[in-house]
């Protein structure tokens, strides 16, 4: 077995539960901080440079930077979301499935599917959408004509890419707060009721990432307000609810 030696003169043996725990925990950290700041490049930096920049330099930056980032933006969230999950199915495990019912319970998952919606969009939209775009600017750039569906494919990934910022602002704050805000969860508190209502919230916000419009989201300013508005109306119904 792999140890540990703590300066009390200790040992921890990291594979133990408590060992794995904090693997799982600096893995879904660590890849969470590279998706996440990807993201925020991707949104905040780059797209703004793109609408200001010429089109040599935007083709330049397509076909060497662009497929990049994607990498590791696409592995960070396949990473945060493999993590993730073996946390919680962990905690569920031993704790029992009940423990969910719970101040931490319920905020965690609200932040889980939160994230979880990212992670799909990341990997149904943003990358296959990604992938057309840059064919078609390679396509062009050896002098061929640009892909027909490219423009459709490049709106739909920015769409994508912002609902994913939207949601990021409260997914981030419901991830501490599960453990550092506690709420005062009773024998009478609505759970149907509470789940149904968070559903239909992140659900149409989810179906507008895909086939709707970035509508306030189109600026950086706006996703930002949007985010921040989108957190207190989940943490209020949480509240109301709860």
């Amino acid at each position: 077995m792999l140890l540990l030696t703590y300066n009390l003169g200790g040992t921890v043996d990291i594979m133990s539960g408590l060992g794995f725990d904090l693997l799982l925990r600096w893995i879904h950290l660590l890849a969470g901080i590279t998706w996440i700041g990807l993201l925020y490049y991707f949104n905040f930096v780059q797209g703004e440079w793109f609408k200001e920049t010429d089109g040599s330099s935007k083709t330049a930056a397509v076909q060497k930077l662009v497929p990049r980032a994607l990498w590791w933006f696409r592995w960070g969230a396949m990473f945060t979301f493999l993590a993730g999950s073996l946390i919680l199915i962990k905690k569920g495990m031993e704790l029992g499935w009940n423990y969910y019912e719970s101040s931490w319970g319920i905020i965690i998952l609200t932040g889980a599917t939160l994230g979880t919606f990212m992670f799909l969009n990341v990997w149904m939209i943003i990358w296959p959408k990604q992938q057309v775009v840059i064919a078609s600017t390679n396509q062009v750039a050896d002098g061929g004509e640009a892909l027909p569906e490219a423009a459709g494919c490049a709106a739909k990934a920015a769409l994508a890419s912002r609902t994913n910022t939207l949601f990021s602002i409260p997914m981030l704050l419901f991830m501490g707060a599960a453990s550092h805000f506690p709420l005062a969860v009773t024998e009478d508190t609505n759970y149907s009721g509470l789940f149904w209502v968070l559903a239909i919230i992140i659900g149409l916000l989810e179906v507008n990432g895909i086939v709707g419009k970035p509508g306030p989201m189109a600026s950086v300013k706006g996703v930002i307000t949007s985010g921040l508005v989108l957190t207190v109306v989940l943490f209020g119904v949480i509240g109301i609810l709860v």
